[in-house]
């Protein structure tokens, strides 16, 4: 029962899907983040299903392409791509760390915040209408991976005071088996990948994970909610960008 309440109340903070209620509690909430990588799987199998379907009704790239994009954020809510607009506000302020905070506070949607959310889904957009193939597994894995390598960054980095929600689930872990659990499903993820013609996509989630790292301590003197948000946004793209390059370079050899 423990364990089904845990992926509830995953589901029910870091999706829009309606599932039961559970009341938040230190035992329930011990391995949040270790289950966190399901809500990618559902993610994942939903743009599955949306591509499969779109093939076999013949439907036009742009279309495909298009649930393809938004699949992923009506499905989340958004919640992931609130953290990263914030955080391209702040980082766009060239502003001290107490700075960059305040702006991660602020309810307003800045300037660059809508600049880079537009960029973002025009690329998004353009390389699900492009992908010369649909691979299933790759696909499922862009969106576990990202989740498993958030979870981890909740599980290890230093939190920033005051930063809420992800204050109160890095308190409630068992950092060191969720650690352990993430690392090795983060390993046999990036094998899965590598064995189903994914593997560039490997370094560029595990180049996005490092330099989310140094920004966190470096800039922001800790990790927050909106930070793991850019992360998780940031490491899709450029794996969805990476499993484009390859599969283009692989056609044109």
């Amino acid at each position: 029962m423990t364990f089904m309440e845990t992926i509830l109340i995953a589901f029910s903070m870091f999706s829009a899907l309606p599932v039961p209620q559970t009341a938040w509690n230190e035992k329930n909430m011990r391995y949040t983040m270790a289950v966190f990588p399901l809500v990618g799987a559902v993610t994942g199998l939903f743009c599955v299903f949306w591509a499969l379907a779109a093939e076999r009704l013949a439907l036009p790239a742009v279309l495909k392409g298009a649930g393809l994009c938004a699949l992923p954020v009506l499905i989340t809510g958004g919640i992931h791509l609130d953290g990263y607009a914030d955080t391209w506000d702040a980082l766009a302020s060239h502003g001290t760390t107490e700075k960059k905070q305040s702006i991660l506070k602020d309810p307003h949607l800045g300037t660059f915040a809508v600049i880079h959310l537009c960029v973002y889904f025009l690329l998004s957009f353009a390389l699900w209408t492009s992908l010369p193939a649909f691979r299933i597994i790759p696909v499922i894995l862009c969106f576990t991976l990202s989740r498993t390598l958030s979870g981890l960054s909740v599980a290890s980095f230093t939190i920033r005071p005051g930063s809420g929600l992800v204050r109160t689930f890095s308190d409630a872990l068992d950092k060191t088996r969720v650690r352990n659990v993430l690392i090795v499903l983060a390993v046999i993820q990036a094998v899965l990948l590598c064995i189903f013609g994914g593997w560039l996509m490997v370094p560029a989630a595990f180049g996005v994970f490092l330099v989310y790292r140094h920004l966190t301590a470096s800039q922001f003197g800790g990790l927050s909610g909106d930070l793991s948000g850019w992360f998780l946004q940031t490491a899709e793209l450029w794996m969805l960008g990476a499993m484009f390059l390859q599969q283009t370079a692989e056609a044109a050899l």
